[in-house]
């Protein structure tokens, strides 16, 4: 089972108006735990107001820099987005699960790698382009999203990689509510743009490699247009930040709802045993409302952090934007999205 760890804040840096990035002093005995490939996301633990708040934040620094560095842009009701924006200080320990996350690539010579990105969307993905920047020889096309120049996160970090990899870098800002030389990079990044981009800003016969992160509607649109110009489904990634934006899955009818399943779950070495309702409520939640001690992050499907092994019972998984195909055949299941089927079910996080 993944653990946290108290580690303290090294540094707090206004990125934008409305985005700071945090730095972690990660203690010497921890770096090796802490080893991370680019694109990954480490979540951090934060008891506020009586309330312990998982999320889950892309690292924005590259492996090569020896820094563990996240950002946090500041959401409309966000309750730790707010704190960390408005509070948060250097010196501030906050618990961190080592990273996590297949946001990511083995890094190789002579390729040539897209990257889409709306907003924050850019934390993982310039994580990604710095190593690559300085791990290989390939070129790189970033098309990155924003409402207006001021609230582009790292724009002078870009830059700066701009001037220094002039032939190996591609820019391209696209900006909603500031108006544009060119009106192809004037409105937000759609199915329409990426159409329209498609043979001026990229070459689908020559791209290796395709990153998309932004809100969900966006990734899911451009995902879909850009296999349409003919970019293979097979080398596109994405990165989801939640599913609020994704309708509700249909599930599967369960028979007897409402009838009392026996859960026994282990973690860290522990068995606990509780009752819960069939096809009602998620494993995940059901434990923590037993007082169970467990790791999660995003609750909806896409971090795995849930991830826990079923040894004995059927369940429905709601969604799955994180588990793959043999991880699926091997029993794995995303807890947070797991409706019990079965009147017994055994789950183990500890393998």
């Amino acid at each position: 089972m993944q653990h946290s760890y108290p580690i303290k804040v090294k540094e707090v840096r206004q990125e934008t108006q409305d985005c700071v990035s945090i730095a972690f002093d990660i203690p010497a005995e921890l770096k090796e735990l802490f080893d991370y490939k680019p694109g990954q996301y480490i979540n951090l633990i934060k008891t506020l107001d009586g309330q312990e708040l998982h999320r889950s934040y892309s690292l924005c620094s590259s492996p090569d820099e020896s820094e563990w560095r996240v950002a946090i842009k500041l959401l409309n009701g966000g309750i730790f987005s707010t704190w960390a924006n408005k509070v948060l200080k250097s010196g501030e320990i906050l618990d961190l699960m080592p990273p996590n996350g297949k946001f990511t690539t083995d890094i190789s010579p002579s390729k040539s790698y897209l990257f889409i990105a709306v907003g924050s969307g850019i934390t993982p993905c310039i994580s990604l382009i710095k190593s690559i920047l300085l791990e290989s020889d390939s070129r790189i096309i970033l098309i990155y999203g924003s409402k207006s120049i001021d609230q582009i996160i790292f724009l002078e970090e870009l830059l700066g990689l701009k001037n220094k990899y002039m032939e190996r870098l591609a820019l391209y800002f696209v900006l909603s509510r500031e108006s544009m030389e060119e009106e192809l990079f004037y409105g937000r990044i759609s199915a329409e743009k990426i159409t329209a981009f498609n043979g001026k800003i990229f070459d689908p016969k020559l791209l290796d490699e395709v990153f998309i992160c932004g809100p969900e509607e966006m990734i899911f649109q451009t995902k879909d247009a850009l296999v349409s110009t003919g970019v293979p489904e097979t080398i596109i990634k994405f990165e989801l930040f939640g599913t609020h934006g994704l309708p509700i899955p249909k599930t599967e009818v369960i028979e007897g709802v409402g009838e009392k399943v026996k859960v026994q779950l282990k973690a860290d070495g522990r068995t606990i045993q509780f009752d819960m309702s069939k096809g009602m409520d998620n494993i995940l939640d059901a434990a923590l409302k037993n007082n169970a001690r467990l790791p999660y992050a995003c609750k909806g499907g896409v971090c795995c952090t849930c991830k826990a092994k079923l040894i004995k019972g059927e369940v429905v998984l709601l969604r799955n934007y994180g588990l793959e195909p043999e991880e699926i055949d091997a029993g794995y299941i995303l807890t947070c999205q797991a409706i019990p089927k079965t009147d017994t079910i055994q789950v183990d996080f500890d393998q």
